[in-house]
């Protein structure tokens, strides 16, 4: 079995080394490559966002409102929380310091070191205390630095967390325990930074699982998360950090957890994503009616667990097709159980057999990302695929 390293020094008249190693034998091949380097070095030039991101029309009905981009939001509803909660507290790595999305920044210098404090690397220990903070009554707001780095805390979340309440018999609960943390694909985050994983926790009955689509939603949607009586896990889009703008509402209001949101009515197919993906689903009607005449109904879940079967039934029933579309790899995703739902509840309404486009069942590639992800080519196809059946 041969292995190999490869050492590439790279400049004007450079040297490559290349040692190989082969069973039984050690042979060293020295290769000089002479290079012609022109003193202004091109930069690779970054590709544009798979979506474009689609802001709502501006609300009044929460009041006055303020530009804000998604990060912004989140810092917001927090700053809401923090001014209106005498026991709320914020903590994870990096969080004192404004976090690496800056998230929390100047939340510390406002409301002091005890409220707003970094924590270990340790996201077991993050979870475990704000659930023992929880508990003792405060409203303990956690931050996973990166989706991709829950998987320690599972444990803490999963049989702890969620099992609060039932194992006491409703005497405890860490009812006031939110995590958040940055979530999906972000154009270069590769295998440890594009993760989405919220099919893992929608396994698990006690904890509620929310994903946002835009500033507005997000902010409203963590201010319900703080205020459910429930442990929630709030994946917040982290493409979207600085891409989404809108008009936000600087005052505090919620946005109702459980509750999908029709975003645009049609007739012939019903589109159903979450977070980033319906930015792109967007852009998926508009070219199936532009292309083909197809109408299509788009539904935004925005709370995975748990979820809205109603709506989505309804608009099935009057489509009769349904194309479910998410980041994380197909197998075993959100996207089955949206379609075993359907299929049990809405059988003799279907017209053609439920669609998904999803991740594949791979490691999330870094430089293959564009050909990963759902774009809206493959959700074309598919819509033409039902439309064809």
């Amino acid at each position: 079995m041969a292995a190999s390293a490869r050492f590439l020094f790279r400049g004007a008249n450079s040297k490559l080394y290349i040692s190989s190693v082969k069973s039984g034998s050690y042979n060293q091949l020295r290769v000089t490559l002479l290079t012609s380097c022109n003193s202004h070095v091109k930069s690779q030039r970054r590709h544009a966002a798979h979506f474009t991101f689609q802001p709502d029309p501006v609300t009044t009905q929460y009041g006055p409102t303020q530009k804000m981009n998604l990060f912004q939001s989140v810092t917001s509803a927090l700053d809401n929380t923090l001014a209106a909660d005498p026991t709320a507290v914020i903590f994870g790595e990096d969080v004192a310091f404004g976090g690496v999305f800056r998230c929390t920044v100047g939340l510390r210098d406002k409301y002091g070191k005890d409220r707003v404090f970094n924590t270990p690397l340790c996201e077991q220990g993050i979870v475990g205390f704000g659930i023992g903070a929880a508990v003792a009554g405060a409203t303990a707001i956690a931050e996973i630095q990166f989706a991709d780095y829950i998987y320690p805390a599972f444990d803490q979340i999963v049989n702890e967390a969620a099992k609060y309440r039932y194992r006491s018999g409703d005497l405890f609960d860490c009812g006031r325990l939110t995590i958040r943390a940055p979530w999906g694909c972000v154009g270069h985050g590769s295998l440890y930074h594009s993760q989405s994983p919220e099919a893992f926790f929608a396994h698990c009955p006690g904890i509620k699982v929310v994903v946002p689509r835009s500033p507005v939603q997000a902010k409203g949607l963590l201010l319900s998360c703080i205020a459910d009586e429930n442990p929630c896990i709030f994946f917040e889009p982290k493409i979207l950090y600085r891409a989404a703008v809108e008009q936000v509402p600087v005052e505090h209001y919620t946005v109702p957890l459980s509750q999908a949101e029709i975003l645009q009515e049609g007739s012939d197919v019903t589109l159903v994503a979450w977070g980033t993906q319906i930015h792109v689903m967007r852009e998926v009607a508009q070219m199936a009616q532009e292309k083909l005449g197809v109408s299509c109904e788009l539904i935004d879940l925005q709370t995975i667990l748990p979820w809205d079967t109603e709506t989505i039934c309804k608009s099935v029933v009057k489509t009769g097709r349904l194309l479910i579309s998410h980041e994380a790899p197909i197998t075993g995703g959100f996207a089955a159980e949206i379609s075993s739902t359907v299929q049990e509840e809405c059988f003799l309404n279907l017209e053609a057999p439920i669609a998904r486009v999803c991740g594949y069942d791979t490691p999330f590639p870094h430089i293959f990302e564009p050909f990963y992800i759902p774009d809206k080519w493959k959700c074309f196809e598919a819509i033409k695929k039902m439309i064809n059946f």
